[in-house]
C-alpha cells in the first residue's frame, strides 16, 4: 500500500489478506493500533528533503501523475517484490504506474476502506514521530498546496476581470449621478451652457476653469472647446437668464467638477487595464464579442471555467434569465439574446436577422471560451477565424434580404436610379369651403324672373283646380 503524509512517502505491506475480503467489517481491525499492526506493517519509508519537494509530490498525486521521487521508490520495490500487487486509492494513478513500470495495481472498495483504516491509526503504524509534530507537518503541506493552487497561473486569474467590470459599471452609475447634479446645480447660474456643450467632460472642465459666467468673456477655453462653440458660449454668457450665485456656491460646484474629472480619468485607466487583462486571459473571446461583453459574460457565469461549461444556448441567453422564465411561465416567445446583444456583430445586423446572428455568434463564442479556458495556446487566431465566419454569414443574410421575391432566386434586385420630378402646384381656394359661391346681392332681373315664374305656376294651379 502506497501512502503520502506530511513530508514523507511510506509503503505498508498487508500481512493478512483474508481479513481484507470482509469490507463491511474491515474497520473493526483498525479500532486499536495493536490490531492495525496485525493487518499491515511498514515496508519502506522515504523522507522528503524540504517542503518544496513534498509540495511537488503532493501536487502530482492530486493530479493523478507519477512524480520523480515516487518513480524511483517504485522501481526499487519492483526490483524486490515484482510479483506483489500495489493498492492505490486513485485509479488514474494506478493506470499510469502500470503503464510506465509494469507493476500490477489494484483499486476497489476494499482499498478505500483500507486507506481509511490506515489514516485513522497512522500514529501507531509509524513510530518515533509526536502527534503534534505530525499535525503541524500535514497542516503546513496543506497550506502550501492551497497556495500553489491559487498561484498556479497568475495570468489566468479571472477574479480581477470580475472585479474590474463590476467597478466599471459602478463608476458609470456614479459618473452619471455626479454629472446630472453638476449640470442641474450650475444650470441655475448659467442654464444656456448645458444646451451649447453636450459633452459632459468638456462641460465640467469649462466650469472648473471659468467658474462664474461673467468670467467667460475674459477667459480662454480654446484648449477645451472648438472655436465656434467657444464664441457661442461667450455670447450666451452676456445675455444669460440665470440667477446670481455666491462665490462659495461656485467653489462647491468646482469641487464637484474636480470629482467628475478624476473619476473619468480613473475610468479610462480602468478600461485600459480591463482590455489588457481580457487579452491576456481570454484573447479569442475578446476578439469575438469585445472586452466589455466578454468580461460581463465571465462575471455573470462566475469564472471563465464555469462559462466554458455552459452550452451555446445558455451563452446566448446569459443575462436574460428573468425574461426567459417569465416567457416560459406565460407560454410566450422566449428571448433571443441576453448580454450578447451588446456585441458589435449583433448591433450591425438589422432587426430581422438579430436572432440568427446572435445564435451563430453564441455557438462560435462557446467554442472560443473553451479554447481560452482549457487550451494551452494563447493566440487569438481561432477567435479571428470564427469572427470572419460570422461576418460572412451576416453579409449573406443582408444580401438575401434584397433579392427578388419572384423570378430567379439567385438574381439580385436591380435598383433604378432615383430622379426627382418637381411639380409646381397652385393652391385652389375653392376647396376651403363646402358652401356654393353665390353673391349676396341679387340683380333686379333675377328677382323679376323669379316673380313671373311664381305667377305662372299660380295660374296653372287655379286652372287645374277649376
Amino acid at each position: 500500500t502506497k501512502y503520502g503524509c506530511g513530508l514523507w512517502f511510506f509503503f505498508l505491506q498487508v500481512l493478512n489478506e483474508k481479513k481484507l475480503q470482509e469490507v463491511d467489517s474491515l474497520w473493526k481491525e483498525f479500532e486499536t493500533p495493536e490490531k492495525a499492526n496485525k493487518i499491515v506493517k511498514l515496508k519502506h519509508f522515504e523522507k522528503f528533503q524540504d517542503t518544496t519537494e513534498a509540495l511537488a509530490a503532493s501536487t502530482a498525486l492530486v493530479e493523478g501523475k507519477l512524480s520523480k521521487n515516487l518513480k524511483k521508490i517504485l522501481k526499487k520495490i519492483v526490483a524486490k517484490d515484482a510479483h506483489e500487487q500495489l493498492a492505490v486509492a486513485d485509479a488514474k494513478l494506478g493506470g499510469v504506474i502500470k503503464e510506465k513500470l509494469n507493476l500490477s495495481c489494484i483499486h476497489s472498495p476494499m482499498v478505500t476502506e483500507l486507506m481509511r483504516g490506515i489514516r485513522s491509526q497512522i500514529e501507531g503504524l509509524i513510530t518515533g514521530l509526536p502527534s503534534r509534530e505530525m499535525a503541524a507537518m500535514c497542516l503546513g503541506l496543506a497550506h502550501s498546496l492551497s497556495r500553489y493552487k491559487l498561484k498556479f497561473s497568475p495570468d489566468k486569474v479571472d477574479t480581477m476581470i470580475i472585479q474590474a467590470i463590476s467597478l466599471l459599471d459602478d463608476l458609470d452609475k456614479e459618473l452619471n449621478n455626479y454629472i446630472m447634479r453638476c449640470r442641474e446645480w450650475y444650470g441655475w447660474h448659467f442654464p444656456e451652457l448645458g444646451k451649447i456643450i453636450t459633452d459632459n467632460l468638456a462641460y465640467c472642465k469649462c466650469v472648473r476653469k471659468v467658474g462664474d459666467r461673467s468670467n467667460f468673456a475674459s477667459s480662454d477655453v480654446s484648449d477645451i472647446l472648438p472655436e465656434e462653440i467657444e464664441e457661442d458660449v461667450k455670447a450666451a454668457a452676456e445675455i444669460s437668464m440665470g440667477t446670481e450665485v455666491s462665490e462659495e456656491d461656485i467653489n462647491n460646484i468646482i469641487h464637484l467638477c474636480d470629482q467628475v474629472i478624476e473619476i473619468s480619468e480613473y475610468r479610462t485607466q480602468l478600461y485600459d487595464y480591463l482590455k489588457n487583462r481580457m487579452m491576456a486571459i481570454a484573447p479569442n473571446l475578446t476578439v469575438m464579442v469585445g472586452e466589455l461583453v466578454g468580461a460581463r459574460l465571465i462575471a455573470h457565469a462566475g469564472s471563465l471555467l464555469n462559462l466554458a461549461k455552459h452550452p451555446a444556448s445558455t451563452v446566448q441567453l446569459l443575462g436574460a434569465e428573468k425574461a426567459l422564465f417569465r416567457a416560459l411561465k406565460t407560454k410566450r416567445d422566449t428571448p433571443k439574446f441576453g448580454l450578447i446583444y451588446h456585441a458589435s456583430l449583433v448591433g450591425q445586423s438589422n432587426a430581422k436577422n438579430k436572432g440568427k446572428i446572435s445564435r451563430m455568434l453564441a455557438a462560435k463564442t462557446a467554442l472560443t471560451i473553451r479554447y481560452d479556458a482549457l487550451g494551452e495556446n494563447t493566440s487569438a487566431e481561432m477567435g479571428a477565424e470564427n469572427r470572419l465566419k460570422v461576418e460572412t454569414r451576416l453579409r449573406l443574410l443582408e444580401e438575401r434580404g434584397i433579392r427578388r421575391i419572384s423570378g430567379t432566386g439567385k438574381a439580385l434586385a436591380k435598383a433604378d436610379k432615383y430622379q426627382n420630378k418637381s411639380e409646381v402646384k397652385v393652391f385652389d381656394p375653392s376647396g376651403d369651403s363646402t358652401l356654393p359661391v353665390v353673391s349676396k346681392k341679387r340683380k333686379i332681373q333675377e328677382v323679376e324672373e323669379q316673380d313671373t315664374e311664381v305667377a305662372v305656376k299660380a295660374k296653372k294651379f287655379k286652372a287645374e283646380t277649376k
